[in-house]
């Protein structure tokens, strides 16, 4: 492999020999080397083949002004978190997660320490993304000595969300955390229940909601394929549930301009009668 383009003394990116872009760290790496110059492979202590077009270059921006030691940590928990979900990574993870760790250790130790005003919604919403996020602050405190707040887990964990969304903005977790919140929050006071948030039912339904939350940032909403017959069974059989759907519709209606099909009202009516049976009997 040659050098490309020299980053800093340590960092260089460079083609492997399928002319993939790669990014190749190691100790004094490009120290006194040029573009064209053939890299010491003995030097070579990290290579990472980023498929997506364009995130070598942006991942080239970041470092230019960070410390590798960030991209390390970054690394070393995108696999580890990898490892552990069940939906695919977007590789701009890499970028997103270099930068905020890099801004946070950089903020505390200037004595700056940033509120994650969502971080009760997701250590709630997003516990495994959570758990995640802490083992990442672990790594951190490790590598750098740092140990930062579990706000910042919290905005990890965000990071790890919106990565399902191929996307570069943490807004839209954000976006889809208030909305699964607004949701589950008409659902408790329509019936007037606290929810069992251990049960097998909340998980499903929470899940549900998630996804649908992540089809809404994407606008792919789904074909309205419902039978006529078992809808009308649906809403008669579920009364209140349906009537909780119904005030879920003009909250999207009214909030984003979303009408639900037919299909989703179906879902929402089914879950929320399973997420409240239990509650239900016990208040009746």
């Amino acid at each position: 492999m040659r050098v490309s383009k020299i980053l800093n003394n340590n960092v260089v990116i460079s083609h492997n020999e399928l002319n993939q872009q790669v990014i190749v760290m190691g100790n004094g790496l490009a120290f006194q080397k040029k573009v064209g110059d053939e890299i010491d492979k003995s030097k070579i202590k990290k290579t990472f083949v980023l498929q997506t077009k364009g995130i070598s270059e942006k991942l080239a921006k970041v470092l230019m002004n960070t410390s590798e030691i960030y991209l390390n940590i970054a690394a070393q928990f995108y696999e580890y978190a990898q490892s552990k979900l069940s939906y695919k990574l977007d590789e701009y993870l890499y970028i997103a997660l270099t930068d905020h760790i890099s801004f946070a250790v950089s903020r505390y130790k200037k004595g700056v320490e940033l509120k994650n005003p969502l971080s009760w919604e997701i250590r709630k919403y997003y516990k495994l993304e959570f758990q995640l996020a802490l083992k990442c602050l672990e790594v951190i405190e490790k590598k750098t000595g740092v140990r930062l707040g579990e706000d910042e887990a919290a905005s990890i964990a965000l990071h790890l969300v919106n990565s399902q969304l191929s996307g570069q903005n943490v807004t839209n977790a954000v976006q889809i955390t208030e909305m699964v919140d607004t949701i589950l929050s008409i659902v408790k006071f329509h019936f007037k229940v606290e929810l069992d948030e251990e049960s097998v039912n909340y998980e499903r339904f929470l899940t549900h909601l998630r996804f649908f939350a992540i089809r809404f940032i994407r606008n792919e909403k789904l074909e309205d394929t419902a039978d006529p017959f078992l809808y009308n069974q649906i809403k008669e059989t579920y009364t209140e549930s349906y009537q909780c759907t119904e005030k879920i519709a003009t909250y999207l209606k009214n909030n984003f301009d979303w009408d639900l099909t037919k299909d989703e009202e179906i879902y929402l009516t089914v879950h929320i009668n399973r997420v409240t049976d239990r509650q239900q009997n016990e208040t009746s």
